[in-house]
């Protein structure tokens, strides 16, 4: 499969105060912080797609985690050191580390911003229900600039790409991912 470089081609969230200077992403940052902190977690969406088959651009890393107190508490510190910042609306937008701990939770996803790039925390998935059955079947994959990450397997990208709504779904990408797994379109 494709080996992505440690960054890739982003954008900036200015609007919420983030800037980067070349508007790159630093994936091994943001993979090397998650694994610092050991939360438990698949990479899910474009970048775990990226990383393992072909280069497409993406803006963001997203992430699934382990949806308990723990893991939480963990993802939550990670997010600290990165810098990140999130806010339920443009008026609760700030810094995560000015957050009291266990404010992670309560929704299933959090998309937040940070000066190495964008960051989606999952802690439900459409399609996917079980965190450790999907852990399981998982693929361990090191990143071109040596960082270690856990992915989504090529079964399960498939199930979530076929539980979006169809104006949602990526037809090239369902067709690559049925090609790999050797199946034929329903």
């Amino acid at each position: 499969g494709a080996r992505a470089r440690g960054r890739t081609a982003g954008f900036a969230l200015s609007a919420f105060g983030v800037t980067r200077q070349n508007g790159d992403m630093n994936v091994d940052g943001i993979l090397e912080a998650f694994n610092a902190a050991s939360v438990d977690y698949l990479l899910i969406g474009v970048i775990n797609y990226l990383l393992r088959h072909e280069p497409v651009a993406t803006f963001d890393v997203d992430f699934w985690i382990k949806n308990c107190d723990a893991n939480c508490r963990r993802c939550e510190r990670a997010l600290c050191a990165l810098d990140a910042a999130w806010g339920a609306s443009a008026a609760d937008w700030r810094p995560v580390r000015d957050r009291a701990p266990g404010w992670l939770g309560g929704q299933a996803v959090y998309c937040l911003a940070s000066p190495e790039g964008a960051i989606d925390v999952f802690l439900a998935v459409t399609g996917l229900d079980d965190w450790r059955a999907c852990r399981a079947r998982a693929v361990a994959g090191t990143t071109a600039g040596g960082v270690s990450y856990w992915g989504l397997c090529d079964a399960d990208m498939l199930r979530c790409q076929e539980a979006l709504p169809v104006s949602e779904r990526k037809p090239e990408r369902l067709a690559r991912l049925r090609k790999i797994l050797g199946e034929r379109a329903p």
